[in-house]
């Protein structure tokens, strides 16, 4: 059985600092090619996901990566000791970008007769995986998995002219097929990713599957307590499932640093091994390696990586009913909150620093992210965007916890486990003084204003945790985010910038 990776670096651009060895303060190009050989080396990640959804992608990635760096792909054989994985765009939602699908797995044979050349007939297959993202059906990924078997494996034996066929022309095709990870981000795919696995698996019969599932866009989408429970009922129906046709399944989280998207940082990411038992691999983003200091963070993927993998908990029908059921009322009061603060969100976004190069999700080259009637930014601008108005998202919807009775309560405890300390680190970011000032800059209406008190004052007086912290970062914080929102009111945008910048540094991600 081959290694799985327990950590996988992403290129998500939620960092606030900027590397030094970045060119500039938007990492693209060639810098990405850097950064994913520093993945391997100095962090010591597993995986490196090479990431052509929504940005331009190189896809002579391992050309350049056994080029430059030959000593070290010897003695670490990429396919088989570190690993490689494309995100693809998804065709069914990013009509673009279908050209790109195409492109990039038209590079996936272009690896394999470069893999054979360094290492030697046979020993490795450098790219054999690919990320679907938002996978909604069976049919998607099975799509993906016959397009490359027929299209791209299968032309070698078309046939040019005459009985010359493209093998004699191009040589052979290899590797033969792919493996397909669903990326599942909407939160009905989450709940039922059981039926979307099972019923590609029937088709395809891969020995094992990889599941890779979302926090952040769910998060956003329906709330922070949403997209912690959606991803513990597919962790339990991945768990049944895998008993059930005997197939290893093998989780994969999308987390970012802070709580709302997951809360996987060099300094918390033991209570996140705790809290997501059943997940085999876990996204290292930005913001883990360049905002923390080297050494914590590569200690802290090392650590992750010699970790244990428990087994996910195993949910009774009638808790899963709970756990959704808890999941539609928070999204019920969360989400209009979120379309009353859009356009104050949209504002802040495009003044957040820019970390990567890519394409914005608006217009013809991109798709937009919808959370109930808005179109918002990506889920890091978003966060960044709320924490830099002074209103941590992790509380949006929080009082809606108080319609539980006894029982659904414990059984919400047992299964969001640091759903109080996940509180702890963001509510103290929260800024008393802001409710007035996005009311008098964006107009927002009195009774959004009255909703957002509510639940801060819930979260104090129902649940124990202070809101707006006393200690020196904090305060700072909150400081800051009074300033940015007085100079954005007076339309002096140079000085909002340095004050977002300045909070994120305290918060160390972007968003």
């Amino acid at each position: 059985m081959r290694l799985i990776p327990r950590t996988m670096s992403t290129q998500h651009p939620d960092n606030a600092r900027v590397p030094e060895w970045a060119r500039s303060e938007v990492i693209e190009g060639e810098d990405e090619i850097i950064e994913a050989f520093i993945a391997y080396n100095t962090y010591g990640v597993h995986e490196v996901m090479w990431d052509a959804e929504g940005k331009d992608v190189d896809t002579h990635v391992v050309r350049k990566l056994l080029s430059s760096y030959p000593d070290y792909f010897k003695e670490h054989v990429l396919g088989k000791d570190i690993f490689l994985t494309y995100r693809l765009p998804n065709p069914k939602v990013e009509g673009a970008d279908r050209k790109v699908f195409a492109e990039t797995m038209e590079s996936i044979p272009i690896t394999y007769d470069l893999a054979e050349k360094f290492y030697g007939k046979g020993v490795t297959v450098p790219v054999f995986e690919v990320i679907l993202p938002m996978t909604t059906d069976h049919l998607e990924l099975i799509g993906v998995a016959k397009y490359y078997e027929k299209a791209v494996a299968g032309e070698d034996e078309i046939e040019l002219y005459d009985g010359i066929k493209v093998k004699d022309l191009v040589g052979e095709i290899y590797p033969k097929s792919i493996e397909v990870i669903p990326l599942v981000e909407d939160r009905d795919s989450l709940q039922n990713v059981d039926k979307i696995v099972g019923e590609y698996w029937k088709v395809i019969r891969p020995k094992y599957v990889r599941v890779f599932l979302a926090r952040s866009d769910p998060a956003m989408n329906y709330g922070m307590v949403s997209a912690v429970l959606s991803v513990k009922i597919a962790l339990s129906k991945l768990y049944k499932l895998s008993e059930s046709l005997n197939v290893p399944i093998y989780p994969i989280i999308g987390v970012g640093s802070l709580p709302f998207r997951g809360h996987l940082s060099p300094e918390n990411y033991e209570r996140t091994l705790k809290e997501y038992r059943g997940i085999y691999t876990f996204t290292i983003q930005s913001a883990f390696k360049y905002d923390y200091d080297l050494e914590k963070a590569r200690n802290a993927i090392n650590n992750i990586n010699s970790s244990k993998i428990e087994p996910a908990e195993k949910l009774s029908e009638y808790e899963e009913n709970v756990l959704r059921k808890i999941t539609i009322l928070y999204t019920q009061h969360y989400q209009p909150i979120i379309e009353s603060l859009a356009k104050m969100i949209n504002d802040v976004s495009v003044l957040l620093p820019r970390r990567r190069a890519r394409k914005l999700h608006i217009g013809l080259f991109g798709y937009s992210r919808n959370t109930g009637k808005v179109t918002l930014p990506r889920a890091i601008s978003f966060v960044g965007s709320l924490y830099s108005v002074g209103i941590p998202p992790e509380i949006i919807g929080v009082s809606s916890l108080d319609k539980l009775n006894e029982e659904e309560w414990d059984i919400f405890n047992r299964n969001y486990i640091y759903f109080k300390y996940d509180l702890e680190r963001s509510a103290r970011f929260f800024n008393w003084d802001s409710l007035d000032l996005i009311k008098t800059i964006w107009n927002i209406e009195q009774d959004v204003i009255k909703k957002l008190e509510n639940n801060a004052k819930y979260i104090e007086e129902v649940l124990g945790v202070k809101v707006g912290g006393n200690d020196y970062e904090s305060r700072k914080h909150g400081l800051l985010s009074s300033l940015f929102l007085l100079s954005f009111k007076e339309k002096i945008y140079q000085e909002s910038k340095k004050y977002i910048y300045e909070m994120a540094l305290i918060r160390k991600s972007l968003g």
